[in-house]
């Protein structure tokens, strides 16, 4: 396992990390996620990835019920956690509980979330999306005061736009206040051009890093939904039914079959080609992937074997393939 600057910090995570999305608390209860929290660790992950909103808090709630057996010293692991989606989802009336960045949401959910992970405080913690409602300079304060108080080391942002990126980093430097240091986007082979095109000038300009979700397209780049909906994959699951036209689309599962010659090639898996892809990328300071067996995350590990034989020519082949069907 190699390790990278988150940015231009000086915190250093793994190239591979270990996230929680649709699994903890779901396909992993707490002695599942010591024992692949562990696989990782032995493995050389250091970062694992969590959120208040993944199981509505519960996988927090796995992940530090996980640490806390494990018992590894606080400085051989990164922990994350984002906020914006709040916990009160389902409730028609709750202002400052839910899809907001103001400060009295934000201040209240660090709390909520390090009482649930059992820490004292994050490493890194996202604006879990962009708040159209909050002025971006109201959250900027807020997200620096979080640091200010100890109970984060680093923030930074999911999904928002270069602009809005670059607006926070323009807010913090111009009041002195704790800039953005990363940003957690989507990207795959069918979902690139955020991160290779409207980025581009932050990478340089702010020394953007970042920590990339979703390098399997929810399991569409795996090969598994070529002939429709497997039970007991992701994509059966109810609460994963918004997934499934994005996962039985045709034009691109044939993509995946040609890309499964490549891998074939290659000698590896689909899964397995789509990690080190995405890994290749020298902006992205790591790439989170998801487990649900010990196996699964061993061969996940395996990417890294692959990374090196992406080729000019290799990368030209992919790019033939997948590049019709990205966004």
């Amino acid at each position: 396992m190699n390790y990278r600057h988150l940015g231009r910090s000086g915190l250093q995570v793994s190239e591979l990390s270990l996230g929680s999305w649709v699994t903890y608390a779901n396909q992993v209860d707490v002695a599942a996620a010591v024992e692949l929290m562990a696989a990782a660790h032995d493995g050389g992950i250091n970062f694992f990835d969590n959120a208040e909103a993944y199981a509505d808090g519960r996988s927090e709630e796995v992940m530090g019920q996980a640490l806390k057996a494990l018992k590894w010293p606080r400085l051989n692991y990164v922990v994350s956690t984002k906020f914006y989606l709040g916990l009160a989802r389902k409730e028609k009336v709750a202002p400052n509980r839910k899809n907001t960045l103001n400060r009295k949401y934000l201040l209240d959910a660090i709390d909520g979330s390090l009482r649930r992970l059992q820490l004292d405080f994050v490493d890194l913690v996202f604006c879990h999306r962009p708040d159209p409602h909050t002025p971006i300079e109201e959250t900027v304060w807020a997200m620096s005061d979080l640091i200010d108080r100890g109970k984060a080391l680093y923030w930074g942002t999911s999904e928002w736009s270069s602009g809005d990126i670059r607006a926070a980093w323009e807010i913090a430097e111009r009041h002195h206040l704790r800039k953005p240091v990363m940003e957690q986007p989507q990207y795959h082979l069918f979902h690139r051009r955020r991160v290779e095109d409207q980025y581009r000038r932050l990478y340089g300009d702010i020394g953007l890093g970042l920590t990339t979700w979703s390098p399997l397209a929810s399991g569409l780049l795996t090969g598994k939904y070529r002939d429709g909906v497997p039970d007991g994959s992701r994509g059966a699951r109810a609460e994963m039914a918004f997934l499934r036209d994005h996962l039985t689309d045709t034009r691109r599962n044939e993509a995946v079959a040609q890309l499964a010659e490549v891998a074939s090639d290659l000698g590896c898996s689909m899964a397995q080609l789509a990690i080190a892809w995405v890994a290749r990328n020298e902006h992205v300071s790591t790439v989170i992937t998801g487990a649900s067996s010990v196996a699964q995350l061993q061969s996940n590990l395996k990417s890294l074997d692959v990374v090196p034989k992406l080729t000019p020519d290799v990368l030209a082949r992919i790019d033939t393939i997948s590049l019709p069907h990205c966004e």
